[in-house]
C-alpha cells in the first residue's frame, strides 16, 4: 500500500484537507493518506518545514509527502517534486520541503508542468487541489517523478536550511518555538560536533541581543528546575529549554531571530 502524507496551513474548518483527499483517492484508491497536521500558522513556511523534517524520518521509505504553506500560490513560484533517497516531496517552491528533503538527501527536483498529472481545471489559488494532490497519487501508483516536468536546478534553498560555521562558531537562527516554550534552532547536533562541541560542554549561545552560558545536556532534568539548558531536541535539532519552564517567555525569543553557539571559553 502507498503512503501520502498531507501537512498544510489550511486549518480543519473549510473543506479544502477533504478536498485534496477526494483527489488523491479518485486517482489512487489504493493510497493511504496520513495526515501530518493542518495547523501550520497561516502563511509559516518555518514553522512547516521544522514540522515536515520532524515527522518525516518515521514514514517507510517511498513516501510522498504532501506540504501545502503557499503565501505565492498563483504567482511565478513553481510547483516541485523534490526526489530523495528515502521518497518523495510534493510542494511550493518556497522552501517548504527543502529542510525534511535535505535531511534524506536530494536526488534531483522537477518542476511540475506536464497537465496530463494535473486537475482539468487549475485554479490560481488551490494548487493543493489540482497540482499537488494529483502529482501526489500518481506518484504513489508508480509515475516516475520525470514524467511530471524537467529537472531544475535553481529551485529555493533558504537560509533557515544550512547553518554556517565560523571560527569556532555556529551561526543558524530561531526555527521553532514549540509549545513548552523550547527554542528550537536550526542547528543540527552534526554541527556542533564537526565544530568540537560535545554534550556535557558549557556552551556560550547568542538569542539575537541576550547572550547565555548553558550546559549542553543530555535530558532536561540534568539541571534544576528552572534552570536553562541547551540539548538535542526530539527533532535532532539544538533547543534552548527551561527545565519545567518556559525558555521563549523567559528570553523573550522569536522565531527567525539569531542563534549562535560558540565555546563559553572564547567570551
Amino acid at each position: 500500500m502507498s503512503v501520502i502524507t498531507l501537512l498544510s496551513d489550511f486549518g480543519s474548518k473549510d473543506p479544502y484537507v477533504a478536498e485534496m483527499k477526494a483527489v488523491i483517492l479518485s486517482i489512487n484508491s489504493e493510497a493511504s493518506v496520513v495526515d501530518i497536521t493542518h495547523e501550520v500558522d497561516k502563511f509559516n513556511i518555518r514553522m512547516g518545514a521544522f514540522i515536515l523534517a520532524s515527522a518525516t524520518p518515521y514514514f517507510p521509505p517511498n513516501t510522498v509527502h504532501v506540504a501545502v504553506v503557499d503565501p505565492g500560490v498563483g504567482t511565478k513560484r513553481r510547483s516541485i517534486i523534490v526526489e530523495t533517497k528515502r521518497g518523495f516531496y510534493v510542494g511550493p517552491d518556497n522552501g517548504l520541503l527543502m529542510l525534511a528533503a535535505q535531511k534524506e538527501g536530494i536526488i534531483k527536483v522537477y518542476h511540475i508542468d506536464n497537465p496530463k498529472y494535473m486537475l482539468s481545471r487549475v485554479s490560481r489559488t488551490f494548487h493543493g487541489r489540482d497540482i499537488f494532490a494529483p502529482a501526489a497519487a500518481h506518484l504513489a501508483a508508480g509515475t516516475g517523478p520525470s514524467e511530471f516536468g524537467p529537472a531544475i536546478q535553481d529551485y529555493v534553498f533558504p537560509e533557515f536550511v544550512k547553518p554556517q560555521a565560523r571560527e569556532g562558531e555556529v551561526v543558524g537562527e530561531v526555527l521553532h518555538i514549540d509549545d513548552f516554550g523550547n527554542i528550537v534552532s536550526n542547528i543540527s547536533v552534526e554541527d556542533l560536533q564537526s565544530e568540537g562541541f560535545h554534550k556535557g560542554d558549557s556552551l556560550l549561545v547568542r538569542l539575537g541581543d541576550k547572550t547565555l552560558i548553558l550546559q549542553f545536556c543530555s535530558a532536561y532534568g540534568e539541571v534544576p528546575d528552572g534552570t536553562a539548558l541547551a540539548l538535542v531536541g526530539s527533532s535532532d535539532f539544538i533547543e534552548v529549554a527551561l527545565n519545567q519552564g518556559s525558555a521563549s517567555k523567559t528570553f523573550k525569543a522569536e522565531v527567525g531571530e539569531p542563534f549562535r553557539i560558540s565555546g563559553a571559553a572564547s567570551n
